[in-house]
């Protein structure tokens, strides 16, 4: 099985890149499972459930997220309209795992493809981030539920070290841990000893001619000036970052991970 996480999708640059370059990728790459991470489609902050209808058009199968799932009260609305719906589309879109249990949505997807079941965890880092469950704990107490061989996880955090400490963690325990969040790629792709592929950030996809996906005269005019200025995305030099892993889908272990930046 080959596997295809898309990182961070900003803005329309990034939902336009994703739509014009994602069926070549997956032929050329053969892939069959596809996850992205969604959480900036809508301009940059948070995303919507139409949105979200137009990634899922894209033969995406799983969209995670991560600090923006909230940024857009449509989603909200999403979630509880479609509670205790089975596998529907909501339930593809996931938010992170270790926020509290009452919160609508949820942070574990188990789905199949043909034969071979999968799951996909999302997770979310707690330092330098709001306050949160334990995400090592909490991956725990999802692992000891889901029967599946290939799960893929995304640790949306800010800290690197927290982001390696749970691949070493979940090693040899699911297919790949995939770090999001902070929009730069690392260059640390890699599978663990025990057979966990593992990256810690696979960058944005979307306009790198900025800060991090916004208009480089905003960011750098708040870091002179200390004022308060609405972010707009910005839209030049737009880039796809994901990461193609290969998985034995009878073991789960991941065979390689391959790190993936397409402008």
């Amino acid at each position: 099985m080959r596997i295809l996480f898309i990182g961070d999708i900003f803005g329309r640059p990034g939902r336009n890149i994703v739509k014009e370059r994602l069926p070549g990728i997956a032929r050329d790459h053969g892939i069959e499972l596809i996850i992205a991470n969604g959480e900036n489609a809508a301009a940059g902050f948070g995303i919507t459930p139409a949105l979200a209808e137009d990634l899922f058009e894209l033969n995406i199968d799983v969209i995670t997220t991560g600090n923006h799932i909230w940024d857009k009260r449509e989603i909200v609305d999403y979630f509880q309209a479609l509670e205790g719906n089975g596998r529907g589309p909501a339930r593809r879109v996931l938010r992170p795992a270790n926020y509290p249990a009452d919160m609508p949505g949820w942070g574990v997807y188990e789905g199949a493809k043909g034969k071979v079941p999968y799951a996909v965890i999302n997770l979310q880092g707690r330092i330098f981030m709001a306050a949160n469950d334990d995400p090592f704990r909490t991956a725990d107490q999802l692992l000891a539920k889901i029967q599946a061989k290939v799960i893929v996880v995304d640790m949306h955090a800010e800290a690197t070290s927290e982001k390696i400490s749970l691949g070493w963690y979940l090693d040899g325990r699911v297919t790949a841990v995939i770090g999001t969040h902070t929009h730069v790629p690392t260059a640390d792709e890699r599978v663990l000893p025990k057979g966990t592929a593992y990256i810690t950030d696979v960058g944005m996809t979307g306009p790198y001619d900025g800060v991090i996906g916004v208009q480089k005269e905003l960011v750098v005019g708040k870091f002179l000036k200390g004022m308060p200025v609405r972010f707009e995305p910005a839209t030049g030099d737009v880039r796809l970052c994901a990461v193609v892993i290969d998985v034995d889908e009878v073991t789960g272990k991941a065979r390689s991970i391959e790190r993936l930046m397409l402008s």
